[in-house]
């Protein structure tokens, strides 16, 4: 008895899987279209990036980046009023990086000119992520904002170039001493005195390399800060 027992449990657990795996070949028959739909809907999308890549948006990279050659060539030959318009076109009709560099050195000519409202407008092209470069140009928002007397703007400038800039010996130290300076015309001593704590015992061969004594202006500004 025990041995037909242990046959019925037998033939019941294959009958149990037989099921399970006739359940599974059905719902895989009744699927099976569905799973095909959803390759031919992955295939597509993966046909429709490769034709942005490589039929619309690498030649679109290689002709921004041709005209911003053409304005560059420009520049070099000192005709700075035809690259103004050339990199402001690149600016308008490109996007991609050669737009966002036309855009910052269309900002540097019109800063050259004096023209710091059309050097700001033009610097919201371009996106200040880069260590050099990218701190290069806040510091130029930085300077726009100074020749327009708006002081607090330009501090906070100054002081995302000095964020981007990550400790450059050769460019932080600069964004700060500009941060100082405008903080003494906003006559805020006590944040300048700070700044000048900063380059002293951060980069000390900065004072040598302009011939600058800091001990001094940070005497200066703890003395007005009554301190």
């Amino acid at each position: 008895m025990a041995h037909n027992s242990n046959q019925e449990e037998t033939r019941t657990s294959i009958d149990e899987v037989n099921d399970t795996l006739t359940d599974l070949s059905t719902r895989m028959e009744q699927n099976s279209k569905v799973i095909v739909y959803a390759c031919i809907g992955v295939a597509a999308v993966v046909a429709l990036i490769l034709i942005w890549v490589y039929a619309i948006r690498q030649p679109g990279i290689n002709a921004a980046n041709e005209a911003l050659g053409q304005a560059d060539i420009e520049l070099l030959m000192g005709n700075d009023s035809v690259a103004l318009a050339k990199y402001q076109q690149v600016a308008a009709e490109h996007g991609y990086k050669a737009g966002e560099l036309a855009s910052l050195n269309a900002a540097i000519l019109l800063y050259k000119d004096k023209k710091y409202e059309e050097a700001l407008k033009a610097l919201k092209g371009y996106s200040a992520s880069e260590s050099i470069i990218g701190a290069g140009a806040k510091s130029l928002e930085g300077d726009c904002y100074v020749n327009l007397q708006k002081y607090s703007e330009a501090v906070a400038a100054f002081k995302k170039a000095v964020s981007l800039s990550d400790g450059n010996p050769h460019y932080t130290p600069v964004f700060l001493l500009k941060e100082a300076t405008v903080l003494h015309e906003m006559k805020d001593y006590a944040a300048e005195a700070d700044i000048y704590k900063t380059l002293i015992a951060d980069y000390p061969t900065f004072a040598d390399e302009l011939g600058v004594n800091f001990e001094k202006y940070l005497e200066r500004a703890q003395a007005l800060a009554g301190k």
